[in-house]
Formats: structure tokens, sequence, C-alpha cells
């Protein structure tokens, strides 16, 4: 064989190589893709247990943690364990030192914590209802899927002003009952929903969340259910994919648009692309990487593959982006050490409405756990700002 023909044989195998390469390449990276937007879109069957039980003294009331983010925040907090089969309260932090986090054992509700090994800290506290000591009545709500279950707490002495809890992703209930209190002194009732798919509500078609796409429907029918039965002014608090919904609502739904005076967001899912971007780099994947599971989301072929009906747009969830389109006063609370949804949403969304927003910013408290951190704060925030509407 000529020289010249070798050397266009061993350019066109090296061509080849680098281009079946490269197709292996976008393969793979298309298929982490595909595992990486259906885990974001798949409600949790089980929590992860981060945190591990070094021991507990039941006659002292006290439990030893491993060292951890979590194990360290100041506060009271749930505590869940075996799986959530066992539930207890933690009180704050009495020390630290080489043997681990000693914290306080304010009660056990239900499981042997004695014998479990590992839990995770839970900004819920109170379990439901009945344990605020005031009336309150279980409800149902119509929603496009089916009749939902919700809380209705009314005020001591309701006058027309009710506040909707939308709770995030992977929670339930309960993540609201931390309002209710700041919101009753005021004079608010309380209405606190289930949504599609969160393992209350009736599941959608494809059994998976729609990142506040399809939920806002359902914070739609709650509206609708509130006014039906006299409420005259509504505020919509929503929690981490919560408080996406509720933008979602207000920006698609001119109904919801006119019927809501105002917005609380508590450690809201404002841009979710920039929380992928931060989820990718816990999981020590590329900020890059964000792109390829926002272009599954968004194609039809890709989103299917993901387990969604339908595909989902990230760049029309950016409430930040659509900030120009919202009308309504804004309590916006947000950590900075939030450690699943930045706070860099946030800080958009208050830059681009700040005659709308009034932004108030916490330190050491994480995602969705600011009540729990500094409780003071954060209820007269809630009961000033509802009083001053």
């Amino acid at each position: 064989m000529p020289g010249g023909a070798r050397i266009a044989k061993g350019v066109g195998i090296a061509i080849g190589v680098v281009a079946l390469t490269a197709a292996v390449a976008a393969t793979v990276t298309a298929a982490v893709g595909v595992r990486f937007a259906r885990k974001v879109v798949t409600p949790p069957l089980e929590r992860e247990e981060d945190v591990r039980i070094l021991g507990v003294d039941r006659p002292r009331n006290e439990i030893l943690l491993a060292p951890s983010d979590e194990a360290r925040m100041a506060g009271r907090y749930g505590f869940w364990f075996d799986r959530d089969a066992g539930y207890a309260r933690l009180g704050d932090v009495l020390d630290e030192g080489p043997r681990g986090v000693r914290r306080v054992i304010e009660s056990i509700d239900f499981g042997r914590l004695e014998r479990a090994q590992r839990g995770r800290m839970s900004g819920w506290y109170h379990l439901g209802p009945w344990e605020l000591g005031i009336p309150y009545e279980n409800v149902a709500i119509q929603t496009p899927v089916g009749p939902a279950p919700a809380w209705h707490v009314p005020a001591e002495e309701p006058g027309g002003d009710w506040v909707i809890q939308v709770h995030g992703w992977g929670a339930r209930r309960p993540e609201g009952l931390r309002a209710v209190a700041p919101a009753r002194a005021q004079g608010w009732d309380t209405l606190l929903i289930s949504y599609r798919n969160d393992g209350e509500a009736p599941a959608s078609g494809d059994g998976r969340f729609g990142l506040g796409s399809t939920e806002w429907r359902d914070v739609e029918a709650a509206v609708t259910y509130a006014k039906e039965r006299g409420a005259r002014r509504i505020v919509l608090m929503g929690w981490s994919m919560g408080g996406g919904t509720v933008l979602q609502a207000m920006l698609r739904s001119p109904s919801v648009a006119e019927a809501v005076c105002g917005l609380i967001l508590e450690s809201p899912a404002v841009d979710w692309a920039d929380i992928l971007r931060f989820q990718g780099t816990l999981y020590r994947l590329p900020a890059e990487f964000a792109v390829v599971v926002s272009r599954v989301l968004r194609d039809r072929l890709g989103s299917g593959l993901a387990g969604l009906a339908e595909p989902i747009d990230l760049a029309e969830l950016d409430a930040a982006d659509r900030a120009d389109e919202l009308a309504v006063p804004m309590l916006l609370l947000h950590s900075v050490d939030d450690g699943f949804v930045p706070i860099d949403g946030s800080r958009r969304l208050a830059e681009a409405r700040p005659d709308l927003v009034q932004f108030e910013i916490f330190e050491g408290a994480r995602h969705t756990k600011l009540w729990n951190e500094d409780p003071e704060r954060w209820s007269a925030l809630i009961a000033d700002w509802l009083a001053a509407r």
C-alpha cells in the first residue's frame, strides 16, 4: 500500500474512533440526563436518612448524633427514623465535641429511637393541626385529578381572610402548620392543601411532579374552594416547590391572579435551571449538565423516558424572568445556606420587583427550616406582613 494511502487510512480510522467515542459519550450523557431528570420529577417513596445516631440516653432525654450540618442546626425539629416508621422531636444543641452533637429529646411520638441507627431532620415539627389545640376541620377540594384532602383552620373570628398553604417537593400538609399561629393571630383562616402525586391527593396519569407546571391547577381549585366558602382576600403561601407552584398559579390563572392579594414564599423554587445546576454539583456533575437535564425535560422523547406525560420547559417556570407579570405584594424568606434550593433565584426575583418584594434573608436555617432556627423572627415577619395587608 502506497504511503499516502496508508496515511489516509490511518486518518480515517482515527476519525472513526473519535466519532465513535463522541457518540458513546453523548449516549452516556443523555442516559445520565434522563436518569437525573426522572429523579427530579418522581415523588420519593423514601427519604434519605442522612443523620447518623451514635447513642440515645432515655433517662436524660438526650441523643448523640454524628457531626454534620443537619445535626448541628440550632432550634427544634422533627426527627424521622426507621424509614419514617418512627418519629421524635429534638430540641436545641446541648454541646458538640469529638464524640458528636448532643441534643435534647423533647418527645418520642412513636418508634424505638434507641434501636435506630440513622434518621433525618424535619422542619415540620407538628404532625397535624390537632396538636395546635385549636379547632380545625378535614375538608376535600375538588381538583382536576379528583378530591384532594385539606385542613381548614378557621380564625378565632373569621372575617373572610384566608391563607392557602402549598407544601414543597416530597413534603406534605404538615409542612405549613408552622404558619398557622401567626396567621390566626392576625385573623386569617388557613387552608392547608394537598396536590397531585404528593402521596395524599390523587395521582395524575403519569404520577410525576410537574415542578409547578401542573400542580398550579390544584392551587387554582383551592382558591375556588376558598372563594365559594366566603374568602374575600386570599394570600398564597408556598414552600420550596410549593413557592414555585403558587408563582405559576399567579402567572397562568387569571382567576387566581384576580383573587389573590399577596404571596408568602418560603425557600421558593423560583428558577429550576439554577436549582438543577446546584443539585448537579452535589452529585459532582459539571454545572453544564443542568442544560442536558433541561433539554431532556423539554424534549418530548426525553420527557417521556423520564416518565412525564407532557414536557416541562424550565424557562417558562423562571418566575424571576417573568416578574413584570406579577402585581401583588410578596414576602420572600430564604436562607443563604439553603442546601437544596439556592438563594440566587430569590435574589433575582427580589431585585426584579423591589416595589413588591419584602426580601428577608436568614443565615444558618438551611432549607425550609427558617421557623425552626428563629421562630420568633419568622413568626413576627409573617404576622406583621399579614397585618399590613
